[in-house]
């Protein structure tokens, strides 16, 4: 007869490294979820504070200087996708947080245009979406690169349409934007929570792990960002 030890030892062994895998992955999401939570309540206070002391007008005042605040989030995303892997821990932590800064006081001007009532129930109406897709993206076991690849084109169309109509000035085209945009940031949100996850088990070390966790966090972050600017901009209502 033979011996059924060494298999039960293998099947116990297996679900032992399996739990590991689950645990590490849970603390990996939680890392990543915080990060972007910590980013919009940062994003959120900066906004507010900007509007409530008058900064956000005197950046108005000095068109330069408004525009240099607009364009270097930009800036900085671009340093965290193509210089991340080179930079410490904490400089990519550091560079998150001014991001997440500075996307809070470029978007001050909306407590200017939407009554307050609207915004907030814009921002949960968009977290109770964001939520629902990223629970979906983490949970799914269907494949949703096929379907991320349609989104990223339709991601690419919307920005060449938004070009298009700052000099067309379409609030028809403005709309179509707007709805599509919501479709494919829902779609999007769903599609990078599966990618986090499958980006954890390629990780070798502590410190790229936390790395990747930031990277993470900063597409989620701008899932939710957009969705919620462009629902605003579908519900919102616009102060007298």
């Amino acid at each position: 007869m033979t011996n059924p030890a060494p298999r039960s030892t293998e099947i116990v062994t297996a679900r032992m490294s399996q739990a590991a895998i689950d645990a590490g992955l849970r603390q990996f999401m939680i890392s990543v979820y915080n990060y972007m939570a910590s980013g919009l309540a940062l994003t959120g206070i900066v906004a507010y504070g900007a509007a409530e002391t008058g900064l956000y007008a005197s950046l108005i005042d000095t068109p330069m200087l408004f525009w240099g605040v607009t364009l270097a989030p930009l800036a900085l995303v671009l340093l965290l996708s193509f210089r991340i892997e080179k930079m410490s821990l904490g400089a990519a932590k550091t560079a998150f947080w001014a991001y997440a800064a500075l996307v809070g006081l470029s978007l001050s001007g909306i407590f200017f245009v939407y009554t307050g009532s609207s915004i907030a129930r814009t921002f949960f109406i968009t977290a109770a979406t964001f939520l629902a897709m990223s629970l979906f993206g983490y949970t799914t076991r269907a494949d949703l690169a096929r379907t991320g690849s349609f989104l990223l084109m339709g991601l690419v169309g919307i920005i060449i349409a938004s070009i298009v109509n700052l000099f067309l000035a379409s609030s028809i085209v403005q709309l179509a934007i707007s709805v599509v945009g919501v479709i494919v940031f829902v779609g999007l949100t769903a599609y990078d929570t599966q990618r986090i996850k499958e980006i954890y088990l390629n990780s070798d070390s502590p410190a790229i792990a936390g790395k990747k966790a930031i990277m993470g966090a900063l597409a989620l972050y701008l899932d939710f960002l957009n969705l919620f600017i462009l629902l605003m901009q579908l519900t919102g209502n616009r102060r007298d």
